[in-house]
């Protein structure tokens, strides 16, 4: 009688499993050795004999190579090995190795002591965060905020970190090795604020802690930045509406303003500073701020066609928009872009945007005002520089200079941000008013000067090149053509006036490529080996 027999489920049965009645195979040791790479036992390894012109196998290395001595004109995917000189400034070669394969950046050496357990992986990460929201929120570019945080995580002996920097956003991680989990920390950057001696001060201790000449502890770097923060502004609050009025007057002396003008813009700039103050003391938005900031100067050149004194009014006007354009968060917005940091690019950008629809918002509001009671404000007078070139030299120096304060620049670099601006001036002027050449011609050479100076000067002195960039491009700001076509809109000439915003704005990125492209020159010539910086390959458009 046969026996009735359930039939066993897939999960107990195997193809594998040899049917009943033939012997079954011995059960493997626990810890065998073997593999299925390895040869079976009794099976000689092939010998195979390759030609002579080439290798026996795709896998074999060539005669030419050993272990020991590899090749140094080559790595990984066939790519130049790049040597990283330590004489070269940290900023090249942290750019350098953030641009290189993670598997092809050389081992992390600490820079700075700590005890035998290591660096305490957290309180690393923290600190660079916090440095690096100092200099976010400073106003340097993305790619220089990165190398920042880098160059500190490797100064502690910390490989294999990966900085993000997005407009308020700041992430770091680490992960000790591939089989270990990844420690992740990250810092949202709420408040941004204009303080260039702040900014070279956290350059100086970035640069401690990479030197092998200087042992900063995380106790010693903790402690220098909580005093970086704590540090008060290096000019009290009437200095700085002070300098805002005499860079108003500048410019209007550029235009082609005489002493009345001059005091006449000032005093327009000066109140809407204070105007501005005032809305951000309650709490209001920039955008506010700087719609607020942007009237008193109209009203005054409102004011003065009204009185019909033989004063130039768009001259007034158009002085006090200087200290209003944002040309700071231009040149790091077209930076970032040329970077291939898009997101913060783009951020960057509609901050910009905004602030010049403020500055748009407020003087339209007065001009307005002032042509429905008869002002007689004239739309055709463009700007034509006037034949002085050694009172609107001393005007641009004067401007650079007072820009310089109100970026709270350090008093040691207010001179020589402000003589670089000077020689910008004479560039620019040297081009579209003596040659008759192009005005967003002459305006990207001189930037372009103002960039490479600016970031010779700050290698001479191991700081940031805005300090010598940021103020030294005021004098080549788009403030008439902003004006005009303000004006224009006003009047009802919307062709005109959109024409000359348009080219308001092409001046503005011919100052930001400008200066980009200096910067870019500098490094280029720059005697630091290995110090360069891998460049994306080029899309094609795909």
């Amino acid at each position: 009688m046969v026996e009735d027999r359930k039939p066993q489920s897939d999960e107990a049965r195997s193809a594998f499993t040899p049917p009943e009645g033939v012997e079954q195979p011995p059960v493997p040791e626990e810890e065998s050795p073997t593999s299925e790479f390895a040869l079976p036992a009794g099976l000689a390894t092939p010998v195979i004999e390759a030609p002579a012109d080439q290798p026996a196998s795709a896998f074999t290395p060539p005669s030419s190579y050993t272990a020991r001595e590899p090749n140094p004109m080559a790595t990984t995917g066939s790519m130049p090995l790049v040597r990283l000189s330590k004489d070269a400034p940290w900023q090249d070669r942290m750019r350098t190795m953030l641009r290189m394969p993670v598997g092809d950046r050389p081992v992390a050496e600490p820079i700075q002591k700590h005890d035998d357990t290591g660096p305490a992986v957290p309180r690393v990460l923290d600190l660079v965060l916090r440095i690096g929201e100092l200099l976010l929120a400073g106003g340097e570019g993305a790619e220089d905020v990165e190398a920042a945080m880098f160059a500190i995580c490797r100064s502690y002996g910390l490989d294999r970190c990966e900085p993000t920097v997005t407009f308020t956003m700041l992430a770091i991680t680490h992960q000790p090795s591939l089989v270990d989990d990844p420690v992740t920390a990250n810092r949202t950057v709420r408040r941004r604020g204009t303080d260039y001696t702040r900014l070279a001060a956290v350059h100086r201790l970035v640069t401690d802690m990479t030197s092998e000449d200087h042992e900063v502890s995380l106790e010693e770097a903790y402690r220098r930045l909580a005093e970086i923060r704590r540090n008060r502004h290096p000019y009290p609050g009437w200095v700085l509406t002070t300098a805002c009025g005499l860079l108003a007057g500048a410019a209007s002396v550029l235009l082609g303003g005489g002493i009345t003008v001059f005091l006449v813009a000032a005093v327009g700039a000066v109140l809407g500073d204070r105007l501005a103050w005032l809305c951000a003391s309650r709490g209001l938005p920039e955008f506010y701020q700087f719609a607020v900031a942007a009237m008193p100067p109209a009203a005054l050149g409102v004011a003065l066609s009204l009185l019909q004194w033989d004063l130039s009014a768009s001259a007034v006007i158009t002085g006090g928009l200087f200290a209003l354009i944002p040309g700071r968060a231009l040149v790091a917005a077209v930076q970032d872009g040329l970077t291939g940091f898009y997101v913060t690019a783009a951020a960057r950008l509609l901050e910009v945007g905004y602030f010049f629809v403020a500055i748009v918002v407020g003087v339209l509001t007065v001009l307005y005002g002032g042509l429905q009671i008869d002002a007689q404000l004239n739309p055709e007078g463009i700007f034509q520089p006037k034949d002085q070139p050694i009172v609107q030299t001393l005007a641009s120096i004067v401007l650079c200079l007072t820009f310089a304060v109100l970026l709270q620049q350090d008093r040691s670099t207010v001179l020589i941000v402000a003589a670089n601006g000077g020689v910008a001036w004479v560039v620019y002027a040297s081009i579209a008013v003596t040659a008759k050449g192009s005005p967003i011609m002459a305006t990207a050479v001189a930037a372009g000067l103002v960039g490479l100076f600016g970031q010779l000067l700050s290698r001479y002195w191991n700081t940031s090149a805005l300090l010598y960039v940021t103020a030294a491009i005021g004098p080549l700001l788009p403030g008439s053509a902003t004006y005009f076509g303000v004006l224009a809109i006003a009047q009802n000439h919307l062709n005109q006036g959109v024409t000359s915003l348009a080219k308001a704005a092409a001046l503005a990125l011919a100052i930001a490529i400008g200066v980009n492209l200096g910067n870019e020159i500098a490094r280029l010539f720059l005697r630091a080996p290995g110090a360069g910086r891998a460049a994306a390959k080029r899309t094609r458009g795909f």
